[in-house]
C-alpha cells in the first residue's frame, strides 16, 4: 500500500482503499489481523487520527472488526461485501456514463459489446 500526498484523495481514504485492496488480493484473509492504527501511523508518517478515520470506515462497512485489546481483524464475508461494493461503484462510475454517451451517439447494445470485446483483445 502506498500513500500519495500529491493527489487530491484524502489520506484516510487511501488507507481504507489500500486495506481493501490488500484484502481483495489475499494479503489479509478473513479472520486475520490487519496492521494497527499505530503501525499505519508510523509506517506512513501520518497522524494516528487519520489512520483511525480510514479504519473506522472499514468497521462501519463491516469489513473489519475490533477485538478489544488485541487489534483489528477482517470480517467473515468481507471479500464478498467488497466485491459487491466495488462492482456497484464501477457501474455507477463507468457504465452509467458509458450508456448515456452511447445513447447520445446512437450506438446499439451490439455496438457497445463489440467495442468492449475490442478493448479486451490485443487489436485496438
Amino acid at each position: 500500500m502506498n500513500i500519495n500526498t500529491a493527489i487530491d484523495k484524502p489520506i484516510f481514504q487511501q488507507i481504507r482503499e489500500g486495506i481493501e485492496d490488500s484484502i481483495l488480493q489475499g494479503h489479509y484473509k478473513e479472520g486475520e489481523q490487519i496492521p494497527s492504527i499505530t503501525e499505519l501511523a508510523l509506517r506512513y508518517q501520518i497522524n494516528p487520527a487519520t489512520a483511525l478515520k480510514g479504519i473506522n470506515i472499514l468497521v462501519e462497512n463491516n469489513i473489519v472488526y475490533k477485538k478489544r485489546g488485541i487489534g483489528m481483524f477482517v470480517c467473515e464475508g468481507a471479500i464478498n461485501r467488497l466485491l459487491d461494493s466495488r462492482r456497484n461503484e464501477f457501474f455507477d462510475k463507468y457504465i452509467t456514463s458509458l450508456v448515456n454517451e452511447a445513447k447520445r451517439l446512437g450506438l446499439t447494445n451490439d455496438d457497445i459489446k463489440k467495442m468492449i470485446e475490442r478493448g479486451f483483445s490485443d487489436e485496438h
